[in-house]
Parts: structure tokens; C-alpha cells; sequence
């Protein structure tokens, strides 16, 4: 790769700014200057410096988001904030992206990358990763509507869904509720609970795949996946 490159990727600064820099010798390469940025180098054996610091060189960055209300899963928006507004300005210049979407009004998980194949496959419907959600149910929800939902839900336009799993953790005039599901249509949990008479009040998701929330991490609070959880997010199985 390119030094300029490189460098550019990681944020550092733009071509013009890193030619600036060049020429006040502070772009190294095996402790070496270099000035000629258009030289390439090979990120796992030669050892980039930048002003006396050595560039840890990631081709791909996956983050972890709660997203909270009145926030759009997108990238950029001529209106409303985005996913990426909230993300620190240090992962810009990865062109990260959310992987799906959650509704605007909706909170919770949310992972942005820049890896396009893993992006694929997490959303791929031949997958069938699984989607858990916590939510507030207007109505009181029953065990009919537990057997309905494993059966799969008739939406309203005429859409079956796969079959999910609905927990209720409390029934009322509002009752809680988790629910996971194995697709991702458009307002789908809504849909679902509209579909047996009921209005979902506040949902969030809580878990995809075996990732789970980060319950430390707060309202628009964004940080790296470990290896651990990249792993998990990779298995497309639940428990």
C-alpha cells in the first residue's frame, strides 16, 4: 500500500496534508524519512512512524452502538442526525456503515463497519441471524400470542413471518416483553404486535447472534467490538 495511503485511511490527514508533512520530515518508514509518500510498503513487516508515533495499521474497525431516539441508521442525512454523527470523529475516515437498521424512534444494539463481506452475511436472509428485542406492549399480551408468534405472524400485507420467540416478562394494560425474530422487515416488530391488536410503545434491541449489549454502554455511546465479541457477532446461531 501506498504510504499516502495508508496514512490518509487512518486519519492522519489528506494527500496535500501529508505532503506537507513529508516535507517537515516527520513521516517515517523503518525509522527512516520518507519523502516520496507515493512509495509502498508492506503494512505487516514495515514499521510506519508519524510524528515519532508508530501507525497501527487496521484495515477493518467494528464498533458497538446504543443507539437512542431520533437517530437514523445511516451514514449521512440532510435532516436528521446520523448513527455515524455519534460515532468519535477518530473512525470517519473508515467509512464505516450500520450494518441493517433500526427505526428511528427504536434504541439499542446497532454494530457499523467497514467490512462489507461480514455486513453481508450478519444481513443475509438465507442466514436467519437471530434479532432480540426488549419491549412495552400496549395490551395485554398472553400465551394465545405466544403461539401465534412461534407459529409465525400474517402482516398486514399479507407477509408471513418465520417463525419467533416471544418471553413475556410481564403482562398488564403494558405489558414486557422480549421477543426474537430470524428476519428483518421493514417495522416488523410493530407489525407483529399490531397484527394481534396490541401497539408496541418503546422496543429496543438488546442482542444479535450471540452479541449482546454492552450493558455498561450508554445512550449514544459507541466502542470497539473485543475479538470476543467479533467472534460471537460472526456465529449466526443463538444459544
Amino acid at each position: 500500500m501506498r504510504v499516502d495511503k495508508l496514512l490518509a485511511n487512518m486519519g492522519y490527514g489528506t494527500r496535500k496534508d501529508l505532503k506537507k508533512f513529508a516535507k517537515e520530515g516527520i513521516i517515517r518508514v523503518d525509522g527512516e524519512i520518507m519523502k516520496d509518500l507515493s512509495q509502498h510498503v508492506d503494512t505487516e513487516r514495515n514499521e510506519v512512524e508519524f510524528d515519532g508515533e508508530i501507525v497501527r495499521y487496521r484495515e477493518f474497525v467494528y464498533l458497538m452502538l446504543n443507539k437512542p431516539k431520533g437517530v437514523i441508521s445511516a451514514t449521512e442525512d440532510h435532516v436528521d442526525r446520523t448513527v455515524v454523527d455519534l460515532l468519535d470523529p477518530m473512525y470517519l475516515p473508515f467509512q464505516v456503515f450500520p450494518v441493517g437498521r433500526l427505526d428511528k424512534d427504536t434504541e439499542g444494539l446497532l454494530i457499523l463497519t467497514n467490512d462489507g463481506k461480514t455486513a453481508h452475511e450478519l444481513l443475509s436472509p438465507k442466514k436467519h441471524v437471530p434479532k432480540r428485542y426488549y419491549a412495552d406492549v400496549q395490551g395485554e399480551v398472553t400465551e394465545k400470542d405466544q403461539k401465534l408468534f412461534k407459529k409465525g405472524i400474517t402482516l398486514d400485507d399479507g407477509y408471513q413471518t418465520l417463525p419467533a420467540k416471544l418471553e413475556i416478562l410481564q403482562t398488564g394494560p403494558v405489558s414486557k416483553i422480549e421477543l426474537t425474530i430470524f428476519e428483518g422487515k421493514f417495522h416488523q416488530v410493530k407489525r407483529m404486535f399490531e397484527s394481534v391488536g396490541k401497539k408496541v410503545v418503546y422496543l429496543k434491541r438488546i442482542k444479535m447472534g450471540r452479541l449482546e449489549l454492552d450493558p455498561q454502554l450508554a445512550l449514544g455511546e459507541s466502542r470497539e467490538l473485543t475479538d470476543e465479541e467479533l467472534d460471537l457477532l460472526k456465529r449466526n446461531d443463538d444459544e
